[in-house]
């Protein structure tokens, strides 16, 4: 590895160390249902985000409510102490698909159709407020 490849990647390594996140990985649902949880809770302040997702029928919210959590319990490792009440954002949340599981389904005159079970992977990033509004003005 080159010096400046070496350099590039020490100042990333210490960028993310800045940063909390959570990262969910084979959820075994589509991306399309995963991503209208995900852009529920977006930029939502944590505390509101866990009501939303614990109050949501959709089944995607209560993984995602574990990952928040996870996400949560990691900024408070990084950081050394309990987070409060409003202190936290949801600063960035994306989902991005994962391999997919292709199976046959009999059909009709000896075909076969073609069934895509897909899944996701869910990524979570927390940030405190302030630091999220100066990144943001």
């Amino acid at each position: 590895m080159g010096k400046r490849k070496r350099e590039s990647a020490e100042l990333i390594k210490q960028a993310k160390k800045q940063v909390s996140f959570a990262k969910l990985k084979n959820v075994p649902s589509s991306p399309r249902k995963m991503r209208l949880v995900a852009d529920m809770i977006r930029g939502v302040e944590v505390n509101r985000a866990l009501g939303l997702l614990k109050f949501s029928n959709k089944e995607a919210a209560a993984k995602v409510e574990k990952l928040l959590r996870s996400a949560i319990a990691n900024w408070e490792q990084k950081n050394e102490r309990k987070a409060e009440e409003g202190e936290l954002v949801v600063s960035k949340i994306f989902v991005d698909c994962a391999p997919m599981l292709k199976r046959l389904r009999p059909a009709p005159q000896g075909r076969g159709y073609r069934i895509r079970k897909r899944s996701n992977h869910v990524t979570l990033f927390v940030d405190t407020i302030t630091t999220n509004a100066k990144t943001e003005a």
